[in-house]
Formats: C-alpha cells, sequence, structure tokens
C-alpha cells in the first residue's frame, strides 16, 4: 500500500488510510460521507480550508474532530 504525504505546518503526518476516520451510512446525512462519530460532513471540512480557515480554526470551531480528522479530510479528497 503506497504512504501519501501530507505537510502541514512544516510537520509531516503519513497516513495510510483515510478510511479509519471518513464513512458514509445512508443513516447518517443521506449516506454524504462525513468524520466517524460525528455529523461532519467532508465536504464542510474541505469548504471551510478552501475559504481560508486555518487547521486550528477548525479545531476550534469543531471541538470533536482531530487533525488526523481533517488530515484524512484531504487525503479523501486528493483520492
Amino acid at each position: 500500500m503506497l504512504l501519501k504525504y501530507i505537510c502541514v505546518n512544516f510537520e509531516i503526518k503519513i497516513m495510510k488510510d483515510w478510511t479509519l476516520h471518513i464513512e458514509s451510512d445512508p443513516e447518517k446525512l443521506y449516506g454524504k460521507p462525513i468524520i466517524k462519530n460525528t455529523r461532519i460532513p467532508v465536504d464542510l471540512i474541505l469548504e471551510k480550508l478552501a475559504a481560508g480557515d486555518t487547521i486550528n480554526d477548525l479545531l476550534d470551531a469543531y471541538p470533536k474532530i482531530s487533525k488526523d480528522n481533517i488530515m484524512a479530510c484531504l487525503l479523501f479528497a486528493a483520492d
């Protein structure tokens, strides 16, 4: 399996599998991909990042998610 690398704030994180952090279930938000154990859709996180929000902004706004959850959203978008 290929490892994907993401460089954020000069810190390199290695994440093997975004599916550990993201799920899609027809019973939750009509099957939209969401961060596991939340009802926060992946596309919301991606839109916020695209609009200029930082990872720390997202962590403050959504205390149930982690930095790894945000990295998984980026990997999901790239996949």
